[in-house]
C-alpha cells in the first residue's frame, strides 16, 4: 500500500518527487485517475484549489488525467475506469461528503484491493478519509464546514492516525498550533498538523514527512 497525503496536492518539488518514489516510473507513463466528489459540496470560486491543481498535474505530463466522479455515474461505469489508472487523485472539499460517498459507491471496500498495485494521492479531505477518525466534530470551528451527510467519525482506517489539513493558512484563521493544542484532547488518537507545503507518505507500516513547510505530530 502506497499512499501520499497532503493537504495541496503536489504543492512542491519535494512531494512531487515523493510520488515519483512510490511509482517508480515516470509520470508520461502513469494514467491518473482525478476524483473530484469532495468538491461537489463546496461552492463559489474554484480556481485556486481544484482547477489549480488540475493545471499543476497537466504540466507534470500524465500519460493521461480521467476525471471519474464516483458520485455521478454508477459503480460498472467508474470502476473500469479507476481499474486503469495507475495513480487514484482524491481531491478535498467536504470531507463528511466524501466519506459518504466512499462508502455509498463502494469504492471504500474495493480500495486495500486496488492499492496493492496503485498509488492513492489525497488532497486534504481526500487525505482524511483514509485516516481511521475524521475528527468531524472540530470541522466547524476549524475549516467552517457543515457536516451535512450522517455524522459518522470512522474513516476507512488505512492508517492509524488522523490528519488535519492547512495549518496556518489564511482562509482558516482558527488553524494554527495554539489552537490544535487547546482542542487537541477532542480529537481521538495520534493525528498530524499539516501546512500547505507538508505530505505525509505511507508504505505499508512505514511513515515519512515529506516538507517544506510546517507539521507537527499529536497525542
Amino acid at each position: 500500500m502506497k499512499l501520499l497525503l497532503t493537504s495541496e496536492g503536489l504543492s512542491n518539488k519535494s512531494i512531487v518527487s515523493a510520488l515519483l518514489e512510490l511509482t517508480k516510473k515516470p509520470f508520461n507513463e502513469l494514467n491518473l485517475a482525478f476524483i473530484p466528489t469532495a468538491a461537489n459540496m463546496e461552492s463559489g470560486d474554484k480556481t485556486d484549489w481544484l482547477i489549480k491543481d488540475l493545471i499543476v498535474l497537466k504540466k507534470l505530463n500524465f500519460k493521461s488525467i480521467d476525471i471519474v466522479d464516483i458520485s455521478a455515474v454508477s459503480k460498472d461505469i467508474w470502476l473500469p475506469r479507476l481499474q486503469d489508472a495507475d495513480i487514484l487523485y482524491v481531491e478535498g472539499g467536504n470531507t463528511a461528503h466524501l466519506m459518504y460517498w466512499m462508502e455509498k459507491s463502494g469504492l471504500q471496500e474495493l480500495l486495500l484491493e486496488m492499492l496493492k498495485t496503485k498509488v492513492y494521492v489525497g488532497v486534504s479531505a481526500g487525505s482524511m478519509v483514509v485516516c481511521n477518525d475524521l475528527a468531524l466534530n472540530v470541522h466547524k470551528y476549524l475549516y467552517d464546514e457543515n457536516v451535512e451527510e450522517p455524522q459518522k467519525n470512522d474513516g476507512i482506517g488505512l492508517v492509524d492516525f488522523s490528519i488535519i489539513p492547512h495549518l496556518n493558512a489564511s482562509e482558516y484563521p482558527n488553524l494554527n498550533v495554539n489552537n490544535l493544542e487547546k482542542i487537541k484532547k477532542e480529537i481521538q488518537g495520534v493525528f498530524y498538523l499539516i501546512d500547505d507545503n507538508t505530505a505525509i507518505k505511507v508504505i505499508d507500516d512505514e511513515i515519512e514527512i515529506i516538507s517544506e513547510g510546517v507539521w507537527k505530530k499529536f497525542n
